[in-house]
């Protein structure tokens, strides 16, 4: 166990040995995962930030392979959206609405799109360090409904504006420069400390794509038996079949605990004060700002179509450097134990 103990310490201080490098995303990169291993809202523009910079991607990442191939690639969320009256594209991007039955699936279905090789739940990745204040604040909901005792379900809508992305082509050779080769070397069977070593120079995983853009979301709280009921209706008939009374009905105040705050994942203000403004619904006497107003709405989608900027991380795949080592019984060695680190730290954090 303190053996275990001192390799985890040694894989996050390792963060110091990728500090010296560039803080780029692009294909091919390599990440030490365990630097910021439950705080990467900290280095990755994934949700709101209470700062007044522009960027993306601040975490420390190498150059790892000889040769990286970019292939053309297309997100899920690059599907475009046209009117119904000319088919003229109106929005570069994607709305949809996830059923989360309660805060563990709401946590995934945010990070759906966020995949990190070897592990079984990325999104702990990301939100291993939240408090129910803080997971609160990131989703525009109160933080009495994302304790795991509140008994509440929820549904997540959003919509998401695509602008760049990359991808490594298969055709990519994946041989290490020759800084990691002589690394590589050093990686001893059998001793752990010497894997640790690796890690802490040149990273635990790369980057295999991204997505970058911007999303507009929001989060709907409802109890149990009221969700079920919208859940089975929705999924039954599909948002086309129902008419605009009852749609706005389920996401209303007279259906739902709370209606959640309109973020957005780059926490831009100008974005979510126009939705706050031109995305007013009412229902009965509840007038309010919900997501679901750009529904078959043209204008207000040509018009986020052009707001929604390069801000924010929308997908991330990230694959372990596995690859660089070609030696199969030294790359059998090297996976297991990153393996069983990595299944330490998803379950401790």
């Amino acid at each position: 166990m303190a053996t275990t103990k001192l390799l985890a310490a040694a894989l996050i201080f390792g963060a110091a040995a990728l500090a010296a490098h560039e803080q780029t995303l692009d294909i091919g990169r390599a990440i030490n995962l365990f630097s910021r291993y439950g705080y990467l809202t900290i280095s990755m523009r994934v949700v709101p930030r209470n700062d007044s910079e522009r960027w993306l991607f601040r975490e420390p990442t190498v150059e790892i392979f000889k040769e990286v191939k970019p292939e053309v690639f297309k997100s899920r969320n690059g599907r475009k959206i046209a009117s119904d009256d000319d088919q003229k594209v109106v929005f570069h991007g994607d709305f949809h609405m996830e059923f989360c039955d309660n805060v563990r699936q709401l946590f995934h279905a945010y990070f759906r799109d966020f995949n990190i090789e070897k592990l079984d739940k990325p999104w702990k990745a990301f939100t291993g360090s939240w408090s129910s204040a803080a997971a609160a604040r990131e989703l525009g909901i109160n933080a009495s409904f994302v304790t795991a005792q509140s008994g509440h379900s929820f549904i997540l809508v959003r919509v998401s504006r695509w602008r760049d992305s990359g991808r490594m082509s298969a055709s990519s050779n994946q041989l290490p420069i020759g800084a990691v080769a002589k690394e590589i070397e050093n990686v001893k069977i059998g001793d752990e400390a010497s894997v640790v070593n690796f890690v802490k120079s040149y990273g635990s995983h790369y980057v295999h794509s991204f997505v970058t853009g911007n999303a507009l979301y929001q989060v709907f709280v409802y109890t149990p038996s009221v969700y079920a009921t919208i859940k089975e209706r929705l999924k039954t008939k599909g948002i086309s079949e129902l008419s605009s009374f009852e749609l706005g009905g389920y996401f209303s105040p007279w259906h739902a605990v709370q209606m959640g705050k309109i973020m957005s994942a780059s926490g831009n203000r100008t974005v979510t004060e126009w939705a706050e403004k031109n995305l007013l619904t009412s229902f009965y006497l509840y007038t309010f700002p919900s997501l679901l107003r750009l529904h078959g709405d043209a204008e207000r989608l040509r018009q986020l179509d052009e707001m929604l900027l390069n801000e924010a991380v929308l997908q991330l795949d990230l694959r372990t450097v596995t690859p660089v080592f070609k030696e199969p019984k030294q790359k059998y060695f090297f996976e297991k134990t990153l393996d069983n680190q990595i299944k330490l730290w998803e379950s401790n954090m």
